[in-house]
């Protein structure tokens, strides 16, 4: 059972890999070449790093959900609700802070994020 875990987990962190990696080779880079991108606060700069963002974010969700999956695997039953929420805060703080710095605090989803990985992290 635990051996399905981890490689349903590992599997997890690879297409998130993927994801990213061929996403921005394969579709960002040829999206961002075209000259009709909404333009918001004056270009099309804000637009683009927030699809960059917001793409990687896939990618650090699943990241999340494959510690959580791993909290399966190496967390004691008694210990794993505890263990599951703060991977769940974890995760959205890593959000916030990506969202934070890709849009230099202009997309307003980092609080958001942040609020929710403080509540989780405090609830748990």
């Amino acid at each position: 059972m635990d051996f399905l875990l981890i490689i349903g987990a590992t599997l997890t962190v690879l297409i998130g890999a993927a994801h990213s990696y061929l996403g921005e080779q394969y579709i960002l880079v040829r999206l961002f070449r075209r000259s009709d991108l909404p333009q918001l606060f004056g270009s099309d700069t804000f637009t683009k790093q927030t699809l960059r963002f917001v793409w990687h974010l896939t990618t650090i969700a699943w990241i999340g959900l494959a510690s959580v999956v791993l909290i399966g695997v190496v967390v004691p039953s008694s210990e794993q609700i505890s263990a599951i929420l703060k991977a769940i805060s974890i995760t959205f703080f890593i959000s916030s802070v990506v969202t934070l710095v890709a849009s230099k605090g202009r997309h307003f989803a980092w609080i958001v994020f942040l609020a929710i990985s403080v509540l989780v992290w405090m609830g748990s």
